[in-house]
């Protein structure tokens, strides 16, 4: 019960502190917890006339039954104070103070491999998806990505097909499935891996949320493969925030055709693919150094 607490009293900041959601997160965590502040984050930073001390303990049991109903969907809350928050997220500063997981995280998830590309994808973009899905998971690495039609749907389904766990990083909520049509492998990814997400059970999808997700996604990840991806896409995002987290960035050659990738592909830590054996042993490498951290 006390865990639990501990999270509600990061929600219930979270949602009615004027901080800001960087501000809170930032303060529990200088903390070590959200209890001992809680008070001091519900206090208005600056003066107002119209604020109204909260029953903490009232309110406190309020969260921490909703996190319980979330617990009975199958909805597992991690917070930045839990120890089984991703390692590898923790290192970013776009971390978000929670996630909410269909499924089960696992530590060896450590060494998740994002693959990422075009909604509107091409038969042969869709090909060098599950090519390089199959060659991670059939070599011992996470295929991770982010439910999304096109690329994203085929990394997830080889990964299935290979029979390993795959892990979905989405844009909405978890009691939503974006797109509709990917309900059926939502719920499939969630029984044999896990589906993450950084917003509200309820949040439905918004286009400020999807380039919030490839940040998390980024994340979690020790590296991204852009299979295939124009000049807008989530991927293209995703690609220039792994470089900001210092993470390494494949590029299928066909992604040169545009200007970002090949800007991008000048850049430390980028590698232009020429093949799965390419992958493989670059991504040794990186795991090799890993190990020595």
């Amino acid at each position: 019960m006390a865990a639990n607490l501990e999270q509600a009293a990061l929600l219930l900041a979270l949602r009615h502190s004027d901080r800001g959601w960087g501000a809170v997160t930032a303060a529990v965590e200088e903390a070590g917890s959200a209890l001992e502040i809680l008070d001091d984050l519900l206090t208005p930073s600056k003066p107002t006339l119209d604020h109204v001390d909260r029953d903490l303990d009232v309110d406190l049991k309020l969260v921490a039954e909703e996190i319980d109903g979330w617990r009975a969907e199958g909805i597992h809350l991690v917070t930045v104070l839990d120890r089984d928050y991703p390692v590898q997220l923790m290192l970013v500063h776009q971390r978000p103070p929670f996630l909410t997981c269909r499924g089960i995280l696992d530590a060896e998830d450590i060494t998740a491999v994002s693959v990422v590309g075009s909604r509107q994808a091409s038969a042969a973009g869709l090909r060098r998806a599950r090519v390089v899905a199959s060659t991670l998971a059939t070599n011992g690495f996470t295929v991770m990505s982010g439910l999304a039609a096109g690329i994203d749907t085929a990394a997830h389904r080889a990964a299935i097909d290979a029979g390993t766990r795959t892990v979905a990083v989405v844009g909405t909520g978890l009691r939503h499935c974006y797109p509709a049509e990917n309900r059926e492998l939502h719920t499939e990814i969630a029984r044999t891996g896990a589906v993450l997400s950084q917003f509200w059970p309820d949040a439905g999808p918004a286009k400020h949320q999807f380039p919030m997700r490839n940040a998390v996604m980024s994340g979690c990840s020790i590296a991204t493969v852009v299979v295939e991806a124009g000049e807008h896409s989530g991927a293209r995002i995703q690609a220039r925030v792994a470089v900001e987290h210092g993470r390494h960035v494949f590029l299928l050659p066909d992604v040169l055709a545009n200007q970002w990738a090949m800007d991008l592909a000048r850049r430390p830590n980028t590698t232009v693919l020429e093949g799965p054996e390419h992958l493989l042993r670059v991504l040794g490498e990186l795991t090799a150094e890993l190990v020595q951290l």
